[in-house]
């Protein structure tokens, strides 16, 4: 897939910069068109020459737009204009690629631009959360406000990323470092073993199981790469459709222990999402949609866009969210309690601190839990396969004594 840097205008007048995906430029121009542009210029971004390629971009990260969404809302409730505090902030970010977009940032609402435009034009980096709070603030006349609160948001998002990651990445070591074991076994280990053993015995099974996949990996192994690469391909396209994401997601929910996990995690999002959008101002609806889609669950996003349609014909949104599985019985009740009484967004602050505590006490007790089991696994892979060559051996040294 190509980048193509574009120059539009969109439906207010207002000039548009930035670059966007495409596998050919027809589908870049299409792209533009169904967001509403009017194309000035697109052409394709240019490959780095060789020398450029040790100069890659920084990506920016969540910690570097927390950063600068706390200066910037500190700077607005200072009195300083926008274009001067984003001009101050560009000077002084050590990213020298957010360093760029805030720069183009500047210069666009110093050319007339409203400043949800100007973040809009680079939606890799603001997504539809950021754009859509900073669009409240801007007419709300509190961006500032805005700013800082949608800086805690992406804060605890953080915290919450990194309690996943914790339970996640110890189990996927130990996998991988499994398998390097049992590679390094079928490859060095088996040929030393295999030339002790006599042609006139009589090789168990099992052994006989492993000698011979050794002499396919070490014979064979291009044909084994191109395999696994062929397989982990097609389930990654198919997981990447639709379809594929939400089997997957309803695998996800039934793991043990992983799928208690996830769903916690995505309930605290949503919750999180919600309350920041609905108490800047956002309409209910816009905030249920975007809280929906800032998930990255299709199941919830699906419940999420069914019920907006039953709020829509009147029903209350507790009353609705009551009828659909994904939503735990605490959540719809207090989101009811919180419409009644006028208090939905902090409601909603305490159903996502109640998920974020527990999505970080499952992940304490996952990381316990699962190393043993998988030190007991190892060894067991391991142990079988040591048995299965010394088998052999043994075999042998009976026969003798005999």
């Amino acid at each position: 897939m190509d980048i193509y840097n574009y120059e539009v205008v969109d439906v207010y007048g207002n000039i548009l910069k930035g670059s966007i995906d495409a596998e050919h430029q027809g589908q870049a121009s299409q792209k533009l068109k169904d967001r509403g542009y009017m194309i000035i210029q697109l052409e394709k971004k240019k490959t780095p020459r060789l020398s450029s390629l040790f100069s890659k971009s920084k990506k920016i990260t969540i910690s570097d737009k927390v950063i600068f969404s706390r200066q910037l809302a500190a700077m607005l409730n200072a009195g300083i204009p926008i274009t001067r505090a984003l001009y101050t902030l560009s000077k002084q970010t050590p990213n020298s690629t957010f360093r760029k977009v805030l720069e183009d940032i500047t210069s666009n609402i110093e050319s007339g631009m409203n400043v949800s435009a100007a973040f809009s034009a680079y939606p890799n980096i603001f997504n539809d959360l950021y754009i859509g709070m900073i669009r409240a603030g801007e007419v709300g006349g509190n961006l500032g406000e805005t700013l800082s609160r949608l800086a805690s948001q992406m804060q605890k998002q953080k915290t919450l990323k990194d309690n996943i990651r914790s339970a996640t990445i110890y189990p996927i070591s130990v996998i991988l470092f499994s398998v390097v074991i049992l590679l390094a076994m079928l490859i060095f280990l088996v040929p030393i073993f295999e030339g002790y053993f006599p042609e006139d015995i009589e090789i168990p099974s099992i052994t006989k199981a492993i000698i011979f996949l050794s002499h396919s990996i070490r014979g064979f192994w291009y044909i084994w790469l191109l395999a696994i690469l062929f397989i982990v391909s097609i389930v990654y396209i198919f997981f990447k459709t639709d379809k594929g994401s939400t089997v997957l997601e309803k695998i996800w929910f039934q793991t043990p222990a992983f799928g208690s996990l996830y769903h916690k995690t995505i309930i605290a999002r949503f919750a999180r999402t919600f309350s920041t959008l609905f108490a800047s101002g956002i309409p209910v609806i816009q905030a249920l949609e975007t809280s929906g889609k800032s998930t990255g669950s299709k199941l919830l996003d699906q419940a999420i866009l069914k019920s907006i349609v039953e709020i829509e014909e009147g029903k209350k949104i507790g009353e609705s969210f009551e009828q659909r599985e994904i939503f735990p019985p605490i959540v719809s009740h207090m989101i009811s309690v919180g419409e009644e009484t006028g208090s939905l967004p902090s409601l909603l602050d305490k159903i996502a601190e109640f998920y974020e505590d527990e999505v970080a006490t499952i992940s304490k007790t996952i990381s316990s839990m699962i190393e043993p089991i998988l030190l007991i696994l190892v060894g067991v892979v391991v142990g079988i396969m040591l048995v299965s060559l010394y088998l052999p051996i043994f075999t042998i040294i009976t026969e003798t004594n005999l």
